[in-house]
């Protein structure tokens, strides 16, 4: 079965958080050389583009559809937060 678009988006955001999180305890643990460490540089700046662009996506999905006069209106949710 295929997963929905926002679960797809979930799931690339969390295993990207994931494999920066590797990647930062590994670059804690070990001494690396200068090469080493501009390499892993460039690979966590590629995994935090990958992971802001899937909630950036996941953003613009999550819309709340309201009901008001019988039209369809659509509304932020950051916008339908701040009324509560």
């Amino acid at each position: 079965m295929k997963k929905p678009a926002s679960q797809k988006d979930t799931d690339l955001f969390d295993t990207s958080v994931a494999e920066l999180e590797v990647l930062i305890e590994s670059m804690e643990q070990e001494n690396l050389s200068l090469e080493a460490s501009l390499k892993a540089f460039e690979t966590g700046l590629a995994i935090t583009r990958r992971a802001q662009k899937a909630l950036s996506e996941a953003e613009q999905k999550v819309q709340l559809l309201t009901e008001e006069n019988g039209d369809i209106s659509r509304t932020d949710f950051a916008e339908s937060e701040t009324e509560q």
